[in-house]
């Protein structure tokens, strides 16, 4: 058997295993359903997710951590008053709702439009090594404190409104940690976070971290409206977590989402506002004939993943050519 269809092989199980882990035995929370892991995470990338989990230093291989080990993370602490000021006066001004109004700048977010339909909203700050003009213009001081924490990589506020939910998820991407900073919350248990099986209560001016691979989901059953600061900072890693993590942030920036149009677009978002009439006539299709739909979806999803299997075996083919 030639080297190319062994590391085929070895790929493909590494692969299976790591979809099995993640769905079966990572954690204590576990999906419905293997389908509903299919919908609410992203099984393509369990194996490099795996490779960042074995990459992650020990102590930080948990759901939830305090966010002490951020250089700098006083700043955040200390100023979370000066901050929640700014992000009430864009919430007073309308921001919120127009950076996420259909056709807006800001409406094509490729990572969390889906939440839209809940009422989260969200304003960004700074996005992997840009930082938005309309923040600078608006939101000076919070910048100002953002860009003294160098393991911030991006950073937004968000609202999450009264009475509402995000049902359960994970995030596509191992290579970062998610950090919360309370600061406008209705201070009550009612309006938490569940991560694996740990909850966490948002309240005013007090922050943690959690990591968004594993299954989460947001509930505020209060009648107030839930403000926080939302970053992704470094995962503390072994020098090949972050050698693989410098090369995410590269992919990072391709998904810089705008606030208003004076704000730069990432490639992956200008091509995600190009195609999202068509993924509008797929919602469509989907409430209108759902077995097309599903046929559809399927063989679109099998003809990536021969792709993707086909590139990485013409890669190990032409290595095993070069090296005969």
């Amino acid at each position: 058997m030639s080297l190319s269809n062994l590391g085929l092989m070895a790929l493909s199980a590494y692969a299976a295993v790591c979809i099995a882990y993640v769905y079966r035995w990572r954690g204590q929370r576990r999906y419905d359903s293997f389908t509903q892991y299919l919908r609410k995470s992203w099984p393509i990338f369990a194996p490099l997710n795996c490779l960042m989990y074995m990459t992650t230093r020990a102590p930080a291989r948990k759901p939830v951590l305090d966010a002490g080990y951020l250089d700098n993370i006083r700043l955040l602490r200390d100023n979370w008053r000066v901050m929640r000021d700014e992000a009430l006066a864009l919430e007073a001004a309308g921001a919120f709702e127009a950076a996420k109004a259909a056709g807006s700048a800001g409406y094509y977010d490729v990572g969390f439009r889906t939440f839209y339909k809940r009422g989260w909203s969200k304003f960004y700050l700074t996005w992997y090594g840009t930082t938005h003009r309309s923040a600078q213009r608006l939101c000076p001081r919070t910048v100002a404190v953002l860009a003294q924490i160098p393991q911030i990589r991006g950073a937004m506020f968000s609202i999450l409104p009264a009475g509402s939910e995000l049902s359960v998820h994970s995030d596509p991407m191992a290579c970062s940690f998610r950090y919360h900073l309370g600061l406008r919350t209705p201070n009550d248990a009612a309006c938490r976070i569940r991560v694996d099986d740990v909850d966490c209560v948002w309240l005013d001016g007090q922050d943690f971290i959690f990591d968004e691979t594993y299954p989460h989901s947001a509930h505020n059953a209060t009648d107030r409206p839930r403000l926080i600061l939302m970053c992704d900072v470094d995962r503390p890693m072994n020098a090949l977590g972050r050698f693989i993590h410098a090369g995410y942030r590269v992919i990072a920036r391709g998904t810089l989402v705008a606030n208003t149009a004076e704000d730069e677009r990432g490639v992956f978002s200008k091509l995600f506002a190009r195609f999202a009439p068509l993924r509008e006539r797929s919602l469509r299709l989907k409430t209108e004939r759902r077995g097309v739909y599903k046929t559809l979806k399927f063989l679109l999803n099998s003809t990536l993943m021969t792709g993707l299997m086909a590139m990485i075996f013409a890669v190990l083919h032409v290595l095993e050519a070069i090296t005969v």
